[in-house]
């Protein structure tokens, strides 16, 4: 399962790129964030691996994810593991003029091992694409208040 999407940003690339990659404000736009911890290789750079804690509904909920690439302020990739699925995000930045910026995201769920996120998957496939949209929007009135 794939989806993609773009939202437009009013700041500077630098501005949403800085924003982005620096994971003391994931917390500001990702509902349930409460922290990541690197486990190995520098922090932003291609190859390392950090673990990301959420909690939803009482119930915690641990990632583990390895950036694949990253050519910011151009384009950053992960590579996002769960116990019961796995996922990769690819997300490139744009500059439209000096101080607006198109954010480019794409999703793809590459495993689903559990019978929830399946037939969610089956019968709801929407709901993972909506979660991802509302983190970019989420994103987006983040940094524009920053910037504001």
């Amino acid at each position: 399962m794939k989806f993609s999407g773009s939202v437009e940003i009013n700041a500077s690339i630098e501005k949403v790129t800085a924003y982005f990659i620096d994971p003391t404000y994931l917390g500001e736009y990702q509902d349930g964030f409460v922290r990541k911890e690197l486990l190995e290789g520098e922090a932003g750079v291609k190859g390392a691996v950090s673990k990301m804690y959420y909690q939803y509904n009482g119930r915690d909920m641990i990632l583990t994810e390895t950036i694949t690439a990253n050519q910011l302020p151009h384009s950053f990739e992960a590579f996002y593991h769960h116990k019961h699925m796995d996922n990769t995000m690819k997300c490139t930045f744009t500059p439209l003029d000096r101080n607006r910026t198109r954010y480019n995201y794409e999703f793809e769920y590459t495993r689903m091992n559990w019978i929830m996120p399946r037939l969610i998957a089956i019968l709801f496939p929407s709901m993972y694409r909506k979660q991802g949209e509302k983190w970019m929007q989420q994103f987006k009135e983040f940094v524009e208040r920053q910037e504001g």
